[in-house]
């Protein structure tokens, strides 16, 4: 699809409805927008290309834009293969072309294109760096680790636009989730899910890049997936709640995995335990049958997590093991963390979740450890209790 951003500046990316992961591992039931821009002035740029797999309708979509100009220059945020698999084909197709990235971008090339040609046609920009297009210009930031070490993000500054690479991104296709978000809560839900596990172990860089961002007025923000973000005040603020590792709603998210229902049933009293005592809001959550990058999400959004696990092989059932080990990838940290364990006669899955706990910045793991054989007894409602006591405190 072409949108018309401004005058000047031209939304030129495409939809993957057909693929049902990102990144081989993210479930995106309603696809996702591999975005790219193009600005058309007194030198014309072309920001970003595609997906291979979208390959054939990004180039349509490039050449209708451009109405039979030749583009002056290539922009190049990031090099991961959603955002740049057709680099080569453009370099080939236009001769005369310059490709504008980071000097770090422009070493990694070679990697995903062999035997490309670079000599003379590449310029290396740094912190601060401006593109002058004519009455637009692009200003250079630095990004590194957000996600990759390449990455530069560009402003410009006569529509006050952002181009943000990763940053601001969300799952799914324009199609499905709207070309605009003028709605943080529409955007938030996807927005988390996507950045606590594409960028949610680099909340460090993430804040560094907000504070030089600081310094320039965003009007708008594109990025190189998901809506086109007008008056981004609030998703900047998400994002500075999120990179901080601060909590952004109250409650406690409850997550568990059972093998026969035994532990299920003890999760789902605690969390009734919770609601009777005033929890603001108790998120219950299947770690056997669910997304984990959504269990990821929640358990990034509250502040308290309690984990119900059973006991398997002399260690911890592995979706929780899965689950526990995605959030010590993501630097999970700054969280209070109550945990319940089931074991018919050696239960060794509280032992296994502290030592997991143990590893992590700033997460306070709380007592009691709850244990519970085989089933949840009347004996045992009084350990949930003081538990729950505990992490509510």
């Amino acid at each position: 699809m072409l949108r018309q951003i401004t005058p000047d500046i031209t939304y030129i990316g495409i939809d993957d409805l057909r693929s049902h992961l990102f990144e081989s591992q993210y479930p995106i039931p309603d696809g996702m927008a591999y975005n790219s821009y193009i600005i058309k002035d007194s030198k014309t740029a072309v920001l970003d290309t595609s997906d291979k797999a979208t390959a054939e309708d990004w180039k349509d979509n490039l050449q209708t834009a451009l109405k039979g100009a030749k583009p002056d220059y290539l922009v190049v945020h990031h090099l991961e293969p959603d955002h740049s698999a057709l680099v080569a084909w453009v370099l080939e197709e236009f001769p005369g072309l310059t490709l504008v990235t980071s000097a770090k971008a422009i070493a990694m090339l070679p990697q995903f294109f062999e035997g490309i040609q670079l000599e003379g046609r590449t310029m290396a920009v740094k912190e601060g760096d401006v593109l002058d297009l004519g009455r637009h210009s692009l200003q250079f930031f630095g990004a590194p680790m957000v996600h990759w070490p390449e990455v530069m993000v560009s402003y410009e500054a006569a529509t006050g636009t952002l181009f943000s690479a990763d940053a601001f991104g969300k799952f799914g296709a324009l199609s499905k989730c709207g070309y605009t978000d003028a709605d943080d809560d529409d955007w938030a839900c996807e927005g988390r899910r996507y950045y606590f596990n594409i960028c949610g172990k680099y909340g460090g860089p993430v804040q560094t890049l907000l504070k030089k961002l600081a310094a320039v007025d965003v009007k708008r923000i594109c990025a190189l997936h998901g809506p086109i973000l007008e008056n981004p005040a609030g998703f900047v603020k998400l994002y500075d709640i999120w990179s901080s590792y601060g909590v952004e709603s109250e409650g406690v998210f409850v997550a568990y995995a059972s093998i026969h229902g035994g532990t299920a049933a003890a999760a789902e009293k605690f969390a009734e335990i919770l609601k009777e005592k005033g929890c603001p809001k108790v998120v219950l959550t299947d770690l056997a049958d669910c997304d984990q990058a959504e269990a990821v999400e929640d358990a990034f959004r509250y502040g308290k997590l309690v984990v119900a696990a059973s006991s398997y092989d002399a260690g911890l059932f592995p979706p929780a093991y899965s689950f526990i080990h995605h959030l010590q990838d993501k630097a999970w940290q700054k969280r209070r963390v109550g945990l319940i364990e089931n074991g018919s006669w050696a239960p060794s899955a509280g032992r296994v979740m502290r030592e997991l706990f143990a590893g992590m910045k700033e997460v306070e793991t709380v007592e009691p450890l709850v244990t519970i054989k085989s089933t949840l007894k009347a004996a045992d409602l009084p350990a949930l209790e003081a538990l729950a006591d505990a992490i509510l405190a």
